[in-house]
């Protein structure tokens, strides 16, 4: 995944995106309330927020009560074009999150699978990715915290 520039938000957009991370079912009448537009006027600065990739709608969910019980980060080391491991890896469905790093790792993964009989399958198919040199897991146990209200600063 390519990331633009920043984009320039102006305090409206700003205040758009921040009633929408407090609640991303708030209705274009409710947000243009609080931040003093039409309701025509917010549904067009969204969408194009939306356009832009600056934002993206979507329903978060609870992996457990979907039947997956297994969820977890993987360190990775690799050797050789890390953004080339890193597109191959995203490839792979399960894989939710890829990310280059520096420090100990260079990529770390987050997964979600349904067993460990499916967990062992992607392991393989992660450690066979052409790069990856070792992999470490980290079993999520329970979650404490998750959020995506961090705002727009």
């Amino acid at each position: 995944m390519e990331r633009a520039a920043r984009v320039q938000l102006d305090e409206t957009a700003k205040q758009i995106i921040e009633q929408l991370q407090q609640d991303g079912r708030r209705s274009y009448a409710a947000i243009g309330k609080a931040v003093g537009l039409s309701e025509a006027a917010v549904r067009q600065r969204v969408q194009k927020l939306l356009d832009t990739g600056v934002m993206q709608i979507v329903g978060v969910t609870d992996p457990l009560m979907l039947g997956f019980h297994r969820q977890m980060m993987i360190g990775v080391k690799c050797e050789g074009d890390l953004e080339k491991a890193a597109d191959q890896l995203a490839g792979i469905d399960e894989i939710d999150y890829v990310v280059i790093t520096a420090g100990s790792f260079d990529i770390l993964l987050e997964l979600v699978c349904e067993d460990d009989e499916r967990l062992l399958e992607l392991l393989a198919r992660i450690r066979a990715v052409p790069g990856v040199v070792s992999t470490e897991s980290f079993v999520y146990l329970k979650l404490r915290k998750q959020t995506y209200s961090w705002g727009t600063r």
